[in-house]
């Protein structure tokens, strides 16, 4: 097993590997063929999945089995999928859901590095000025200022402290800021959820989480819950796709609640706020009529759209605020710069 745990594929070699597993299945080729086919034209992390795919079902084993031992590429949710699904002789058609399902975490994900890409470019921009600054700039101006004994602000004096720092000593200052880099990325291994809930608890930030939890939970319990697995088993499965402990919690709730002999919207009741009253009521009109797994569909599609919307907002309200924070810094050290420049040029007027 350990030999298996850091083999990973990429969102896209994952959707050609179930793809091609799901059309070769529908084509009536047993699964043993179907391997051997794609054997002859894989390489890298994927042909190391098929050939323990092959093994596996050469001692007679299932294909969850095989899926169970890459913990990387495939989760809980996708094993517990395949497994119910050979159980129930769906394979090839839940391999279909699951090709949809990885396509839209996929185009998910895209949306949200999307919308995380011009902040991210816009800090690099700041970092490459104040560098130019640092150490082009200020070792001339500094020059100029020590020569003719001008009386300095405080940020001025730091901003030539700091420049002489990294033109002079550039290896103690890298060396310095690499412990400093990984004794913070030391301590986030180690209190990593921590920082994550300080994270999704901004402002800004905390309702897009909510509705990505929400999203991803519905879009889970569907896929699971339409290939047959029980109420809750879906739920303990899901409750590891969710990023907020409220939402697990919620979750946690609502399958005790269920071991009770209650219904999933009753946990989902007095939530003060975390679920939305339409989702808690398509989940109730879902129970009622024996359709929860396509109540939990609507709710995927409805959420994704909100989440769309929401990062939309978000990013139309990140790009002024980011350029309005740089701007500043970028005044302030050129007043820095200038404000003793102009003091100089008024005490020389005064003459």
């Amino acid at each position: 097993m350990a030999k298996h745990s850091n083999i990973s594929l990429k969102g896209s070699e994952k959707i050609s590997l179930i793809t091609n597993l799901s059309t070769m299945l529908s084509s009536g080729i047993p699964i043993v063929e179907v391997v051997e086919s794609l054997l002859e034209d894989t390489k890298g992390d994927q042909r190391k999945i098929l050939e323990t795919l092959k093994a596996d079902m050469m001692q007679g084993q299932r294909v969850y089995v095989t899926f169970a031992k890459f913990p990387q590429t495939f989760d809980a949710v996708t094993v517990n999928l395949i497994r119910a699904s050979e159980e129930a002789g769906t394979l090839e058609t839940t391999l279909k859901d699951l090709r949809k399902h990885i396509q839209k975490e996929m185009e998910f994900k895209d949306r949200i590095t999307s919308a995380l890409i011009y902040p991210v470019v816009i800090f690099f921009i700041f970092i490459a000025v104040l560098a130019l600054i640092l150490i082009f700039v200020m070792p001339k101006i500094s020059q100029v200022f020590k020569r003719l004994k001008v009386e300095l602000p405080m940020t001025t004096k730091i901003m030539i402290a700091t420049s002489d720092l990294i033109v002079n000593k550039p290896w103690h200052v890298l060396g310095v800021s690499g412990a400093i880099f990984l004794a913070f990325y030391l301590i986030y291994k180690a209190k990593k959820s921590f920082f994550v809930n300080i994270l999704i608890s901004l402002p800004l930030i905390s309702q897009l989480v909510k509705e990505i939890d929400l999203t991803r939970f519905s879009r889970s319990m569907y896929l699971l819950l339409s290939a047959g697995l029980p109420i809750n088993t879906a739920l303990d499965l899901s409750h590891d796709v969710v990023i907020r402990p409220q939402m697990a919690k919620i979750i946690k709730k609502s399958r005790e609640l269920i071991m009770a002999g209650k219904r999933m919207s009753d946990g989902f009741r007095g939530t003060h706020g975390q679920m939305p009253a339409i989702v808690t009521k398509l989940i109730e009109a879902g129970e009622k009529s024996g359709s929860l797994d396509k109540s939990m569909q609507d709710i995927s599609e409805f959420l994704d759209y909100q989440v769309s919307n929401s990062l939309k907002n978000l990013t139309a309200i990140i790009e002024p605020l980011m350029l309005l924070v740089v701007g500043v810094f970028v005044g302030g050290m050129m007043i820095s710069i200038m404000a003793p420049i102009y003091g100089l040029i008024g005490k020389v007027g005064g003459r």
